[in-house]
């Protein structure tokens, strides 16, 4: 949901105030038929929207076919993709990871990947990071409401969890597990999230 409307955002459709609003809603929203509204006037929302349609019980033409509204869920269900798995030597890569993904794992030495959890991240969701690095380390984007636990092992390194990417869990937790050797990764809230006057600082 809220990498729908990211990508939105980059796509010059929403701008700064109607962004705000619609990752707020995004938030607190306890129902599917709470974010339905948030991104059907989207194209990058279109696939999310129908799956959300039959989540929810109202087929394509509208009708509903079932009474109440469901509760909010993971669009995909953790487990439902498969690993990613990532190795960076004197080198990295740009990694999207895809929703359902539950366990990322990754293997850094003097190199580093951007990985974007974006599209993986959501109510009720847990991710594990779990990277190996020595003199290296990534770049971990998540979205707003992310909560992050630091359960990694490190010898002259550790990890930055800047502080607008510490969440309260309403969108999800992210585990980082493994260990570093004079290194360190550095989550981050994703750009599309970040106020115009901080951009420019990452």
């Amino acid at each position: 949901m809220l990498g729908v409307i990211t990508e939105a955002v980059t796509n010059g459709r929403l701008d700064p105030e109607e962004t705000a609003e619609r990752q707020d809603a995004a938030i607190a929203a306890k129902y599917l038929d709470e974010l339905m509204p948030l991104i059907d006037d989207l194209p990058e929302g279109h696939d999310l929207h129908r799956a959300l349609q039959l989540q929810s019980g109202i087929h394509p033409t509208g009708e509903i076919a079932q009474r109440g509204p469901a509760p909010l869920a993971p669009v995909a269900a953790p487990g439902s993709s498969d690993p990613v798995n990532s190795v960076a030597v004197l080198s990295g890569r740009e990694i999207d990871v895809p929703a359902g993904t539950a366990n990322v794992t990754t293997y850094a030495l003097m190199g580093g990947d951007d990985i974007d959890l974006c599209e993986v991240m959501g109510p009720g969701v847990r991710v594990t990071l779990t990277s190996y690095a020595m003199w290296a380390g990534h770049n971990v984007y998540v979205p707003p409401g992310v909560r992050v636990r630091d359960e990694t092992i490190n010898l002259l390194a550790g990890n930055d969890v800047r502080s607008d990417a510490r969440g309260d869990g309403s969108n999800g937790t992210l585990v980082l597990k493994g260990f570093s050797l004079m290194a360190g990764h550095d989550v981050r809230l994703a750009k599309g999230y970040r106020p115009k006057d901080q951009r420019s600082l990452h």
